[in-house]
């Protein structure tokens, strides 16, 4: 139960709610309630496939460009460092666009990939997924779903959050979750 637990808030702060709420915010200005909530459901979902897909082989795609997990959780722990100091010191961009393009459904890309699941996120899914073994794969499967369901409910939740924290609020909450993933990072490369 620890484990999931751990795994839980570890993930959640991996998967930086407050920038997703902000980035999806703006990439949904214009969209309506259940537009939007179809675009959260379609983002979840496709970062939730993308999680299981690097959770699961981690290991063997370790083992077949023989890199060592513990160089990679040293490439992990940077990136993910270098993505904490990015919402620490830029914070959110509101005003994000997207090109017209890629506009009939911001769900996958822009929200899902890059947004929830950017590089320093894969990395650390990899390490997660490589490091737990026998039942503690089953814990750890299920404190990254729950991360991921704690994510959706902020994205149907968004329109309030911004309403109540507004965007100064989003933008301050989104720092201190990045002084967490400073900190999440500094364990991972110390491990």
């Amino acid at each position: 139960m620890a484990l999931i637990v751990s795994t839980w808030i570890k993930f959640v702060f991996l998967f930086a709610p407050f920038f997703v709420v902000s980035m999806f915010l703006a990439l949904t200005r214009t969209d309506s309630a259940a537009e939007r909530r179809k675009i959260a459901n379609r983002a979840v979902l496709a970062a939730l496939l993308t999680s299981l897909v690097l959770f699961f082989f981690g290991s063997p795609l370790f083992e077949l460009l023989g890199i060592t997990l513990d160089s990679f959780r040293i490439g992990a722990g940077i990136l993910l460092f270098l993505s904490a100091i990015s919402l620490v010191r830029d914070g959110v961009r509101v005003n994000a666009e997207v090109p017209a393009e890629q506009r009939d459904d911001v769900s996958v890309v822009p929200l899902a990939i890059p947004t929830i699941i950017g590089p320093a996120t894969i990395g650390a899914i990899l390490v997660y997924g490589a490091e737990l073994n026998g039942v503690d794969i089953i814990y750890g499967l299920v404190g990254l779903v729950l991360a991921l369901v704690c994510l959706l409910i902020c994205l149907h939740l968004s329109t309030w959050l911004e309403r109540i924290l507004g965007k100064t609020g989003l933008n301050v909450l989104s720092k201190i979750t990045g002084l967490i993933l400073a900190a999440m990072a500094s364990q991972i490369v110390l491990t």
